[in-house]
C-alpha cells in the first residue's frame, strides 16, 4: 500500500456545514444520511462558527429539550483544528486530548474562516484496517476532485464576491 503517513494524505476535502438557524432534525438527518459525526455552522459571512457532533446532538436529547432547537443552541462553540502537515498518529492523539471525533483543515480568505477538510476516527480506523489505497478512495483519496488549490481559489474567490456584496449592500 502506498505510503499514507500525514494528515494530508488521508483527509476529506470538503466539509458538510449548516446556518446557525438549521433546525435539530434537519442536522440529525444530515448526519444519518452521510455518516458523518459532526456538522460546521457557518454564520452569515460565512465564519465557522461552532461544531454540532453526535455527541451534542445526544446530549441535547438527553436533556429533553423543545424539538425546535437549532444547531447553533447545540453546537459546540469553536471548531478543533488540524494542520495537514502532521503525522496520523498526532492527529489521533488530538482527537484524545481535545475529547473529539473529527478534526479541521480551516482556510482563511479574506478574513473569513471556513474548513476545506476534515479528518475523523472512520478516516484513521479505517485507514488502519485497510489492505489497499482502493479500500479508502470514498475517503478522498484518488477520488475525482478539483485539485486542493483549484478549491481553495474558487472559495477564496466566492468568498470575496460575499464580501464584496456586502459592502455594497451597506453603502
Amino acid at each position: 500500500m502506498a505510503e499514507i503517513k500525514l494528515v494530508r494524505d488521508l483527509m476529506t476535502v470538503g466539509v458538510p456545514t449548516c446556518p446557525p438557524d438549521t433546525p435539530v432534525i434537519d442536522v440529525v438527518r444530515l448526519l444519518l444520511d452521510s455518516g458523518l459525526d459532526a456538522v460546521i455552522v457557518l454564520d452569515a459571512e460565512g465564519h465557522a462558527v461552532g461544531v454540532v457532533s453526535r455527541d451534542d446532538l445526544v446530549r441535547a436529547y438527553a436533556q429533553e429539550t423543545e424539538p425546535a432547537l437549532t444547531a447553533e443552541a447545540v453546537m459546540s462553540e469553536g471548531v478543533p483544528q488540524i494542520p495537514p502537515d502532521i503525522p496520523l498518529t498526532a492527529a489521533a492523539q488530538l482527537m484524545r486530548d481535545q475529547g473529539v471525533r473529527t478534526l479541521y483543515l480551516m482556510h482563511n480568505a479574506d478574513g473569513i474562516t471556513y474548513p476545506a477538510a476534515m479528518l475523523s476516527y472512520t478516516h484513521l480506523l479505517r485507514h488502519l484496517a485497510a489492505d489497499s489505497t482502493d479500500d479508502l478512495t470514498d475517503l478522498g483519496i484518488k477520488a475525482e476532485r478539483e485539485p486542493p488549490l483549484a478549491q481553495f481559489f474558487k472559495r477564496r474567490d466566492e468568498a470575496r464576491r460575499r464580501a464584496a456584496g456586502k459592502g455594497s449592500s451597506s453603502s
